[in-house]
């Protein structure tokens, strides 16, 4: 069965035990060798068989195919791959006599070694890993295995310019598969790998590119959060805060820029971490408006990310307002547009109407997207008054174009006059049409009392508590509108409770009702 080995490359010594070398199978595995090559691997051609003459030498090192011998040049002090090397010769040194002792003695009796004694080259050696401290190796048995079957595999390694093949694993191993582990940042050597007979040492399988150790190097990524891949919508004066997560290894270079330009410092706040890019404005303008793009660089590779951001106010009023035609009980009206949108689209228009007997403004239309409008159903005899506002996703503009003439609504040309019309008198003494209801508050919740009169002319409303007047006391509220009388008692609390007293009163007499408050205190624990 077919096995997997992990070697430390500083630790080459012979760790494995004289017992396992016994277990280990004299002959190659029957083809169960597990497909460890990843698809799409590049694999070195496998170089021809070497002499016979160097196949027979047990363990015996051969020259490197890919590194050259290096010229004799001054000698330097010795660096620290230098002393590495050394360490792994006497390693390899060590292992040499271990393989030497375990080969059997040539006597002038045995008979000479042929080429077919010793296994050929393994085949297809391929890079499985390579790690920033570890790479992992990989090949198939060869094709010929011996007169007297396979004993292992030994993976050798050969810095850059240097010569010398120095062993990775002590022994013969029976595995298809190595791992070197513990090696350096920097290191760049050759690998080849050759079978192992009783008799000797076949030729070698040599990856024909070399190894190089160095920092794994993440790809930049930007993770935009959900809620920023579409516009990001701010007011005037609200801050702005977003925090980009990305990643690269090792940490990557980080840039913003704003409409394809640098960032203003004193108003634009960067601040880069390890994973995520925070961008601050504390008080956002409409001049912060634009696409904002952040650039993630590492190693020649770039991630970009672009966030559109919006700052919008409320618009400005329409910039004007004219009274077209009155007829009947319609008046026509147009407005132009707002100079002033507020940086983002309108949502319509808002126009009112105040008669102006009362002065008060009623909503006709909202959300009204035309410029005309034509405001029906207006009361004969009486005068109007017409305002616009602007509208956008921040709310009304503050300020709205109001009409300067008045829509007249005038009554018939011809006028009918009856005989012996009399004209009535509606005037009528105050009558309350909703008495007071009894009522029960709650303390620190502000409560109300209704009632509905009816008078003519309109008559004047005195609140009383107990028959006290109660009008100027900060404590209430009156109100009336209509005929509806209301007064509001803000926060009651116990002292509050009692018998209330609306009074209207007018020129042909007075009326009042009545009703009980009762405010309730907390409920006291019971013993």
């Amino acid at each position: 069965m077919t096995e997997k080995a992990t070697s430390e490359a500083p630790d080459c010594g012979p760790e494995e035990s004289a017992s396992e070398s016994a277990k280990a199978p004299a002959t190659e595995p029957t083809g169960e060798v597990a497909a460890l090559e990843p698809a799409g691997e590049e694999r070195a051609p496998t170089p021809p068989p070497e002499p016979a003459s160097q196949a027979l030498a047990p363990a015996a090192p051969t020259a490197p195919t890919a590194p050259t011998a290096p010229q004799a040049t001054k000698p330097a002090p010795p660096s620290e791959g230098d002393k590495r090397r050394a360490r792994w010769r006497r390693e390899a040194g060590m292992a040499g006599s271990a393989a030497g002792e375990r080969s059997p003695p040539q006597t002038s009796s045995s008979p000479p070694t042929s080429p077919s004694d010793v296994p050929s080259a393994p085949l297809l050696l391929a890079l499985e890993d390579v790690s920033d401290s570890s790479v992992t190796v990989s090949w198939e048995p060869p094709e010929s295995l011996g007169r007297l079957g396979l004993q292992g595999y030994v993976l050798e390694l050969c810095q850059e310019g240097a010569s010398e093949w120095v062993p990775v694993n002590a022994r013969p191993l029976m595995v298809t598969q190595l791992t070197v582990r513990n090696l350096a940042l920097g290191d760049k050597f050759f690998l080849r790998v050759a079978a192992v007979s009783s008799v000797g040492t076949g030729p070698p399988a040599v990856l024909e590119q070399p190894v190089h150790i160095q920092k794994l190097i993440e790809a930049p990524k930007i993770r935009v959060p959900r809620h920023l891949r579409q516009t990001y919508i701010r007011q005037v004066g609200e801050p702005v805060n977003l925090q980009i997560p990305f990643q690269g290894s090792p940490k990557p270079q980080v840039s913003w820029t704003h409409n394809g330009h640098a960032l203003d410092s004193q108003r634009v706040n960067v601040r880069t971490g390890d994973q995520d890019s925070i961008l601050f404005i504390r008080s956002a303008q409409r001049s912060d408006s634009g696409c904002y793009e952040l650039t993630v660089r590492l190693e020649g590779l770039e991630a970009k990310a672009a966030i559109d951001i919006l700052v919008i106010e409320k618009p400005g009023p329409p910039s004007s307002i004219r009274l077209l035609d009155v007829w009947g009980c319609n008046a026509a009206l147009e407005w132009t547009p707002p100079q002033d949108t507020g940086n983002t689209e309108l949502l319509g228009y808002t126009v009112q109407k105040a008669d102006k007997k009362t002065g008060q403004w009623f909503t006709v239309l909202e959300r009204y997207h035309p410029t005309t409008c034509t405001i029906s159903d207006l009361i004969v005899g009486n005068a109007y008054s017409f305002r616009v506002f602007s509208e956008n996703q921040c709310g009304l503009s503050t300020s709205a174009a109001t009409t300067k003439e008045l829509a007249r609504i005038q009554k018939a040309d011809i006028v009918a006059k009856p005989k012996g019309f009399v004209e009535r008198d509606f005037s009528e003494a105050p009558s309350f049409t909703q008495p007071l209801a009894d009522h029960t508050s709650t303390p620190g919740y502000s409560t109300q009392l209704f009632c509905s009169v009816r008078a003519s002319p309109k008559p004047k409303i005195i609140w009383m508590k107990n028959k006290m007047n109660i009008q100027g006391d900060p404590k209430y509220r009156a109100l009336s509108e209509q005929g509806v009388c209301t007064l509001e008692i803000r926060k009651p609390s116990p002292f509050d409770s009692g018998v209330y007293t609306c009074k209207a009163v007018n020129v042909l007499g007075e009326a009042s009702v009545d009703c009980r408050l009762e405010v309730k205190g907390k409920a006291s624990a019971t013993h």
